[in-house]
């Protein structure tokens, strides 16, 4: 399938120190899996097929410590997430966004870093006055006004 349409083909990961980078490359994948309407089992072995160099090295040392035949998708993700995406830098992220302020950087940077934030709390993501609230008492209170002012 993918020789029909290479733009469907999920690129291999080799490892990161960059967080962000890991989050995306498992974003990307959720959304093959979804268009190809794959099960767990199927992503399982995908994701980890997908795998090379240190990130291929860091699964062999995971997998010792897991049942394959019933590992799912979820799971995987959080042996993945452990290693390349940890807590705490998802709890800063959570943090961040939790109290946004625009400060220096332009709006379009300044959404940017807030619809990244709004992935990683969907309580407000899911709520759009919310969204819309929390987004407006981050942003400079100058740009603030003239928004209201529209």
């Amino acid at each position: 399938m993918y020789d029909q349409f290479p733009w469907l083909s999920p690129k291999e990961f080799s490892g990161t120190t960059y967080p962000f980078a890991a989050e995306g490359r498992i974003r990307s994948l959720e959304m093959h899996f979804h268009y190809l309407k794959m099960g767990d089992a199927d992503r399982v072995r995908c994701a980890t097929y997908m795998l090379r160099e240190e990130a291929s090295l860091c699964w062999e040392r995971a997998e010792h410590g897991v049942d394959l035949a019933t590992l799912t998708w979820v799971q995987f993700k959080s042996i993945f997430y452990k290693k390349y995406f940890s807590a705490d830098i998802r709890g800063c992220l959570k943090r961040e966004f939790m109290t946004p302020r625009q400060g220096d950087t332009n709006v379009t940077e300044f959404l940017r870093k807030f619809d990244r934030g709004c992935h990683f709390v969907p309580l407000i993501a899911r709520d759009i006055a919310e969204k819309l609230k929390h987004f407006m008492d981050g942003i400079r209170s100058t740009i603030r006004h003239d928004m209201m002012m529209m």
